[in-house]
């Protein structure tokens, strides 16, 4: 890194004119941006960005050698949040400004615009100090105040003011405190809400025990506890969940059910709430949707070309039914919503019936079940055969009935889409006869078996090469053979982007089983044994934990990920 400059004000200078002058860009290419800037409203050096004039990294270098201050890389700066947090968020986001080092000489910051001389003034004004100033990069700006600019100071601000407003009636309370719309539990609720949705959390989970509520969010799939409160809280908050999702509130002895949706930092959230009574209380779940993230394309996926070729011919059947398999989380819903948003046409006929609803598609006729009415999934089966349809998605087979209509609707004419919960492909056709299917009405109807997972993506920042222990030998060499090389592999060390757990995101795994004259045959006949043994055999067909280990050497994933998809342990 360059020596750091004491800078008692940012100057202001020419960066187009500079630009050209060092002929890093022509005058044209400078005239052409400019008359796009004027159009776009953005500042010059990011328009000739969004161009492709020059790279960001060019641009930043540039400022930094003619301002003669540091070019510094946040993914690779150790970020401390107690720093950071000396220029309160909203005028950190406002101005694209963070506070790196706080020493006798002032405070280091860094901008992603340093000649802005009003931001400047403003963060000088509010801190109160001398600045030193360096440029950083403006995607990497807005990810680390994702990460640093969380709100457990005041979720546990708003904790306390709640404890301190319970009385010792306590249920007169909850109703009254619930119904108040500045009262602490409501922004206690909408600040755990905000700072779910800041890092990407997809469920948050409020837990009461016997001495304590527990609060904690799932992020890539594992949970991480995020507060630990005092307990008496509990009650308020599953009671303010309950009101707004239109539940009620006096029952406490059985499990209930129910969503709303909410604006959270510019994004519109729906919310499936799920309750469950406890030895010490009740549980609350939230499941929070991006409705505003739209619907993924089939080949955004994460399926590779073959799988994703295969499983494209089967939603091209003109009847049949094809299955989406895997436990709770692992994207089966999006996975259908995508191959459903693919093959809708004005002259098909398309019907879903879910459990909730989880997204708007137009075009598509969708139906929510309601268990307060009777409106199960076999009822609205019935009925929506009656309707002419030529495509059917069931959300879930939960039992033996619905089952039995969308095996029969697939041997009437119908492509039949539905999900199920088992681990794999082959087991998926044991649990389908446990739940009560004829081996020869599978053989007749079923199509294809997709089972999925979702593994953790290695964090950008901080991967490095990982150095595989015994139990990740006796993996790799099981699946791809004594002689595999155990080089190549990486593992996250852990940094600020990924919250110390060496994972950012996460990517799905596939595994395609479509049955061809062969499986058919096996499955008609009530050869249950021969049709495992037959099913491995398939030509291309690769298991999850291939798969899993393909990313693996890719650099996509871990040993560790690989080893929980294949017996479930691992980091």
């Amino acid at each position: 890194m360059a020596q750091t400059a004491t800078q008692t004000r940012p100057r202001k200078i020419r960066i187009g004119d500079l630009l050209v002058e060092h002929g890093i860009i022509s005058q044209e290419q400078l005239v052409s941006a400019l008359e796009r800037q004027r159009a776009s409203g953005k500042k010059l050096g990011r328009q000739l960005v969004d161009d492709g004039v020059m790279s960001e990294d060019q641009l930043l270098n540039f400022l930094a050698r003619q301002l003669q201050i540091d070019y510094i890389d946040l993914r690779n700066y150790d970020v401390r949040p107690e720093v950071v947090q000396l220029i309160p968020e909203v005028q950190a986001r406002r101005f694209r400004v963070i506070a790196l080092e706080d020493s006798e000489s002032g405070l280091l910051i860094g901008m992603a615009d340093p000649t802005d001389l009003f931001a400047y003034d403003e963060v000088a004004r509010l801190t109160d100090r001398p600045l030193r100033i360096a440029v950083v990069k403006e995607q990497d700006l807005l990810a680390t105040f994702d990460q640093t600019y969380r709100k457990t100071g005041e979720i546990s601000g708003f904790a306390q003011e709640l404890g301190q407003q319970i009385t010792s009636d306590e249920a007169e309370f909850r109703v009254e405190a619930a119904e108040t719309a500045d009262a602490p539990v409501v922004k206690l609720l909408r600040t755990l809400m905000e700072d779910a949705v800041q890092v990407q959390a997809s469920d948050i989970h409020i837990e009461p025990d016997e001495d304590e509520l527990r609060i904690r969010f799932r992020i890539d799939g594992m949970l991480h506890t995020q507060a630990v409160m005092e307990k008496r809280i509990a009650g308020a908050l599953v009671s303010r969940l309950k009101l707004m999702a239109g539940l009620d509130i006096s029952e406490k002895r059985l499990p209930q059910d129910g969503r709303f949706e909410i604006p959270l930092r510019h994004k519109d959230i729906d919310v499936r709430l799920s309750t469950l009574p406890l030895q010490h209380g009740e549980s609350a779940v939230m499941r929070l949707l991006d409705n505003s993230a739209g619907i993924k394309p089939l080949d955004h996926l994460g399926m590779d070309s073959q799988v994703l070729e295969r499983f494209r011919e089967l939603a091209r059947n003109p009847h049949g039914i094809v299955l989406v398999v895997g436990p709770t989380g692992s994207g089966k819903t999006t996975t259908l919503y995508s191959v459903l948003h693919e093959i809708n046409d004005p002259a098909v006929k398309i019907i879903t019936v879910e459990d909730p609803i989880e997204y708007q598609l137009p075009g598509i006729v969708q139906v929510q079940v309601n268990a307060k009415i009777d409106l199960s999934f076999a009822r609205v089966l019935r009925a929506m055969l009656r309707q002419d349809p030529d495509i059917a998605l069931i959300g879930e087979m939960r039992d033996n009935e619905t089952m039995e209509i969308g095996l029969r609707a697939a041997m009437t004419g119908h492509l039949v889409f539905s999900t199920l919960h088992t681990n794999d492909a082959v087991s998926t056709i044991m649990r389908l006869i446990d739940m009560g299917a004829e081996p020869y009405l599978l053989a007749a109807a079923l199509r294809g078996i997709l089972a999925q997972r979702l593994v953790r993506r290695v964090c950008d920042n901080c991967r490095e090469p990982a150095h595989l222990d015994e139990r990740h030998r006796v993996l790799l060499a099981r699946l791809a053979g004594d002689a595999a090389p155990a080089e190549g592999f990486v593992q996250g060390k852990g940094c600020s982007f990924c919250n110390d757990t060496g994972y950012r995101g996460r990517i799905g795994i596939f595994e395609l089983l479509a049955l061809d004259p062969v499986l058919v045959e096996a499955l008609h006949n009530n050869r249950l044994l021969d049709f495992g043994r037959l099913a491995l055999e398939r030509p291309g067909f690769r298991s999850l934990s291939h798969n899993a280990l393909d990313l693996a050497r890719q650099g996509i994933t871990t040993m560790d990920e690989v080893m929980r998809i294949s017996f479930g342990v691992g980091g």
